[in-house]
């Protein structure tokens, strides 16, 4: 089978989200052939390289979606009209809302209204597809797009459309300065139109497109299907209209309107055309169902990560701390490590030698100053102790990272101590808990995102910004040594089970072949007078080998290169045509925490969230 895996800003980059458990899939199925259509989001990430590629990956192909170089495509009188009527029917779909059809959508309906709604809903997301499979067209026909994006026609279509009747109070309100921020941020997001990426020697010769997540890396795998007819997978553990309403806080609300309804449009799109949906966990499954999904589509993927490193820590769980907690992740605001210090404040004067590990690091500037704050509040809270007059004081918490002699590894740091705990706000699948279930750790952590369907019953669960909540469930556990070891061995007996790389690769594999068994053959058999051979295409054609000695000659229309006499390979990479990567190749980010939910690994592959609960366990509340 033929996959084209898209990616972007990831795989097969040194650097970037979901970059290690795209290199896990490939790797475990080396039964496949890959070929790898990456859109990098940064120069730095560019010329970072790509990390060491296996043999079953036969072809790699980027695009830039940080470098706005001009095509120079010069379109005529016909193809101008064309494209301001196609981007202003785009532009009409983002302004007239519809409240409550996908999540972009603000406002309120009334119940005189609350029939017509769905019908309205449909034919606003029939009129975005029209426009954005028009512009797509277009620039197949025209070479590119870039600079139509960028042009006074595309700003005063989308100024229009804001300005019609029946847009929304939101679009209305934007203003020239907003208008050229969303007209800059819709050429960006829309650049994948203008790729050569789908005729017959590209996406249209792959047997499945599986994006590694949704948005703008699924959008080549809709045109595929659009243009060839190439089954779209989307695989998704963080959904991106989620983390578009979470980034971008200082922006305009007539922007952050105008964004959300596009991205919104766009994922209701991607997911009516996507043959399966593979959310990560059902807190990503509920958004997709709010953006449009069908049930029937959607299958649970959870995600996965490698045992091994973890698997010494978790054999001997007796070499903990007794009296040590410990948080590992990144260093940001939403893992409100505040209310994790003032808990710890009512951890000590219950159990006087308790001690906090903080381990991790910032990721940008908003990060260092957080941690710099959580360092000062450290400082006021818990004095340094000392033991004696003579002595010299500590304190009792402690900001690391790992890397050092102290703490090598993150595993090392799971291992030194005996409670396991997770403060955040907001959180899409905790890879940090799972590592610490492999760990063979108790942990305590908050409600949100995926942390309960993660852990199950093999952890205690407090509301999140809940200080008091959080010190309480963690002095039961200090206190109750045999408790805390009962659920640290039902947690990494849990996390075996469900969260490995083999469960993985298996899930994928059986998707694999389940959506290509749905999928009719894209190839026209014709005879020894080159007219098609109606009906001549056995279902053992689906299986590699001759079962049968027919005399027709096949000609290949993006079909599985295995089912014809000679197999169509996928060209090599040609360092002359396309872009080198430079720099030290090495292996994808070990710190799973670094690179947020997306970039956990997808495991077995469930229908339904109750069904992960396979460890009985009897501990744990919530």
């Amino acid at each position: 089978m033929r996959i084209g895996l898209l990616t972007e800003g990831g795989y097969p980059y040194v650097s970037g989200e979901a970059g290690l458990w795209c290199d896990r899939l490939v790797r475990g199925l080396g039964q496949h052939e890959f070929d790898v259509y990456a859109l990098t989001r940064s120069e730095r990430q560019e010329t970072r390289g790509w990390v060491p590629l296996p043999p079953q990956v036969s072809r790699v192909r980027t695009a830039s979606l940080w470098d706005a170089e001009d095509d120079g495509v010069v379109y005529g009188r016909r193809a101008r009209r064309r494209f301001a009527e196609h981007y202003g029917e785009l532009a009409a779909a983002l302004s007239t809302t519809v409240p409550g059809q996908v999540p972009g959508a603000a406002g309120t309906v009334s119940r005189a209204d609350s029939e017509a709604a769905p019908d309205q809903s449909a034919l606003e997301a029939d009129r975005f597809a029209n426009a954005l499979y028009g512009l797509a067209e277009l620039a197949r026909e025209e070479g590119g797009l870039p600079r139509a994006l960028r042009s006074e026609t595309a700003v005063r279509a989308l100024e229009r459309a804001c300005r019609a009747p029946g847009a929304h109070r939101l679009a209305r309100e934007a203003r020239v300065p907003d208008l050229l921020t969303v007209a800059a941020r819709l050429e960006r997001a829309l650049r994948p139109l203008s790729l050569d990426w789908y005729e017959d020697d590209g996406l249209g010769a792959v047997d499945l497109c599986h994006a590694a997540s949704g948005g703008t890396a699924a959008l080549p795998g809709l045109l595929a299907r659009h243009f060839c007819e190439v089954p779209l997978l989307v695989t998704e553990y963080g959904v991106r209209l989620r983390a578009h309403y979470l980034t971008d806080p200082d922006s305009s609300p007539s922007i952050r309107a105008l964004l959300a309804a596009f991205h919104g449009r766009l994922a209701a799109e991607i997911y009516r055309r996507a043959a399966l949906i593979t959310p990560g966990n059902a807190h990503a499954r509920r958004w997709q169902e709010r953006c449009g999904a069908d049930r029937a589509k959607l299958r649970t993927v959870h995600p996965g990560m490698d045992a091994t490193p973890f698997a010494e820590a978790g054999e001997s769980p007796e070499c903990a701390d007794p009296r040590t907690l410990v948080w590992v992740g990144r260093v940001e605001p939403a893992k409100d490590l505040v209310s994790l210090l003032h808990a710890f404040a009512e951890i000590r004067k219950e159990e006087p030698g308790a001690r906090l590990r903080i381990v991790g690091g910032p990721a940008d500037p908003e990060g260092a100053a957080y941690l710099a704050h959580c360092k000062g509040l450290a400082a006021q809270l818990f004095p340094d102790e000392a033991d004696g007059p003579h002595a010299v004081g500590s304190n009792p918490v402690s900001f690391e990272e790992t890397g050092g002699p102290e703490l090598p590894s993150r595993a090392d740091a799971y291992a030194s101590g005996a409670l396991v705990v997770l403060s955040s706000v907001v959180e899409g699948f905790p890879a940090g808990l799972v590592e610490a279930m492999f760990c063979g750790r108790a942990t305590v952590s908050t409600d949100v995102g995926a942390v309960v369907e993660a852990i199950g019953g093999t952890g205690l669960v407090v509301p999140p910004r809940n200080p008091r909540a959080l010190a309480e469930a963690c002095v039961a556990l200090l206190r109750d040594p045999e408790r805390r070891a009962r659920l640290g061995a039902a947690a990494r007996a849990r996390a075996l089970e469900i969260f490995t790389v083999e469960q993985n690769v298996a899930a994928f594999h059986g998707i694999y072949l389940d959506i290509l068994s749905r999928t009719p053959a894209r190839r026209v058999v014709l005879d020894e007078t080159g007219e098609p051979v109606p009906f001549s295409a056995p279902a053992e054609g689906h299986v590699p080998g001759r079962w049968t000695e027919s005399t027709a000659r096949a000609a290949v229309r993006g079909g599985p290169g295995w089912a014809t006499d000679a197999p169509v390979r996928a060209t090599v990479r040609d360092p002359a045509s396309e872009k080198t990567p430079t720099g030290t190749a090495g292996g994808p980010n070990p710190d799973a925490s670094d690179m947020g939910p997306p970039a956990a690994v997808p495991l077995t592959a469930i229908d339904e969230p109750s069904a992960m609960a396979s460890v009985p366990v009897t501990e744990g509340v919530r």
